[in-house]
């Protein structure tokens, strides 16, 4: 891994494509802006929250004022209850890598990143009743019918992980670690694009967490949250943005506004805790850079 510092932004190759990962509210749209406004391109979401259509302010979309400064794609593309994954984005990447301007693609789900620069197995759909009963099922029980190899590479603690897993294996009959296995070559290896990580102080950036989450109630949190009371589903990918529950809680009178925000801003840390964590482990050859220098 790179030493942390500051990024030069002549150093940066304008004939590649551009890719920036790090946590929540760590700068990684400020500096796609800064990239694109000098060197010029196209700024492409990687965010999972930031596809769907319900949300602008709670998921930090990119406003009016970004979206004048330089093309964005792939933000707000997704309505709230359409099913998107990984194998969706990147299909949807594809053609941008052979456009005719410069992809910079920013964002904070690792999986996208992964899929882009180490391929993604072509794995089936599962189908919706399956999936229905999973969602019935304790964790530990979906945890014990995986097959060892699976349960080695996972997250056995994150359900939706845990979850995914046990459905592909119902589904196809293979274990994930054997679809894994059989993964196509990526769009975009890291050698042919210039790769950015962010990563900077826990202290640092949990200030800017709780600011940007005070931010987000200021300019209109809380109405998002209103227009979507009557289709918030618990069990959407949509609805399990970092902030919407424990802020649809307090719409619902539930809680009250000051716990509503504590829990969302210890809910976004945990997050950003497990961003640093998968960026550590499968981005060790990027070039890290420290947003707070």
């Amino acid at each position: 891994m790179d030493a942390l510092g500051p990024l030069d932004l002549s150093a940066v190759d304008p004939g590649r494509p551009v890719l920036i990962s790090g946590p929540t509210a760590s700068g990684k749209s400020g500096l796609a802006l800064a990239i694109a406004e000098a060197q010029g391109g196209v700024i492409v979401n990687a965010d999972a929250s930031q596809v769907y259509d319900c949300w602008q302010v709670v998921t930090a979309r990119p406003g009016a004022a970004d979206l004048a400064r330089a093309p964005h794609l792939l933000y707000g593309h997704v309505a709230y209850d359409a099913a998107y994954s990984a194998g969706h984005w990147l299909r949807e990447v594809a053609p941008l890598l052979e456009g005719p301007e410069r992809p910079i693609v920013v964002g904070g789900t690792g999986l996208y990143f992964t899929a882009l620069t180490k391929g993604l197995a072509d794995i089936p759909h599962t189908p919706d009743d399956l999936r229905k009963t999973a969602d019935g099922i304790p964790l530990p029980d979906l945890l014990a019918a995986l097959d060892p190899t699976t349960t080695a590479r996972i997250d056995t603690n994150n359900r939706a992980r845990v979850q995914r897993a046990w459905e592909v294996l119902h589904g196809t009959g293979r274990g994930l670690a054997d679809w894994h296995d059989d993964t196509p070559p990526p769009l975009l290896p890291v050698g042919a694009a210039t790769c950015i990580a962010l990563g900077s102080s826990p202290d640092w950036l949990n200030a800017r967490i709780g600011q940007r989450f005070d931010m987000m109630l200021e300019h209109g949190a809380l109405d998002e949250i209103a227009a979507m009371r009557d289709r918030y589903d618990p069990d959407l990918p949509s609805c399990r943005a970092i902030g919407v529950p424990e802020l649809m809680a307090h719409a619902r009178g539930e809680i009250t506004l000051d716990a509503a925000r504590k829990a969302a801003v210890i809910a976004t840390r945990q997050y950003a805790k497990r961003q640093r964590t998968w960026q550590r482990s499968k981005m060790a050859k990027w070039h890290w850079i420290d947003p707070s220098a």
